[in-house]
This record gives structure tokens, C-alpha cells and sequence, in this order.
């Protein structure tokens, strides 16, 4: 189960760090590169999508090195509980706009945070 936590970890922190982006690519350009799915960019100010890029990368860094580090392992479903936050607002924003088609990765997302969330807050907690 361990095991099975951490490769989650790794692929969710892998999966934000790629999110990550948001901070350094113009508006413009994500709503280009993501075509018909990355047409959800225009119902966000440049602003608040750096915002959602830096909650991705201080996700990325909270999955692994708290626990790796052994530096407050709390964090560590704490970012897993704020990406299930996250990722419940994408599906949310995805059913508002009718993109049915697209929203598999974020449920798929979405379950994966959960299980590293429950995971790490009960059976394989750090502090047990």
C-alpha cells in the first residue's frame, strides 16, 4: 500500500508540475496549444491562471518532500486534500461549459488524489 502511495504520489506530482506551466505561458498561447480542450482558458484572467499554476507547483513539491525530506509529512495529504479541491473545481467548471468529452482525466485525477488523501490521512500515515 505504501508502494501504491508513493507512485501515486510521484505520478500526481509529476501530472501538477506539467499544470505547472500556467505561470509561464501567455493566455494566448495555452488556449492555442490546448485546442478544443484548452478553450476553458478564456474563462480566466491571466492572473488567476498563474494563480492556478502556482497552487499546481506547491502541489508538486507538498506531495513528495515533505515526506521525503521527513520535514512535516503532514503536508503531505494536506496538498493531496487541496488537489482533490482543485481538481473538483476543473470538473465543475468542465460540466458548467458542457465538455462532457474531456473530463475522464479529471475524474481519473480526482479519484487518484482522493485515494493518495485517504491513504496517507489513515492507513499509511506518516505519523503512525
Amino acid at each position: 500500500m505504501n508502494l501504491a502511495l508513493w507512485v501515486v504520489a510521484g505520478l500526481m506530482a509529476a501530472v501538477c508540475l506539467t499544470g505547472s506551466s500556467k505561470m509561464f505561458v501567455a493566455k494566448e498561447k495555452l488556449a492555442v496549444v490546448g485546442g478544443s480542450a484548452g478553450q476553458w482558458v478564456e474563462d480566466f484572467s491571466p492572473g488567476a491562471l498563474k494563480a492556478i499554476g502556482a497552487v499546481e507547483l506547491l502541489a508538486a513539491a507538498g506531495l513528495i518532500l515533505p515526506a521525503a525530506l521527513d520535514i512535516a509529512p503532514v503536508l503531505v495529504p494536506l496538498a493531496a486534500t487541496g488537489l482533490v479541491l482543485l481538481f473538483a473545481g476543473a470538473l465543475t467548471m468542465r460540466l458548467r461549459r458542457g465538455e462532457r468529452v474531456t473530463i475522464a482525466g479529471d475524474l481519473v485525477y480526482l479519484a487518484l488524489t482522493l485515494f493518495l488523501a485517504w491513504g496517507r490521512f489513515g492507513p499509511e500515515s506518516f505519523t503512525g
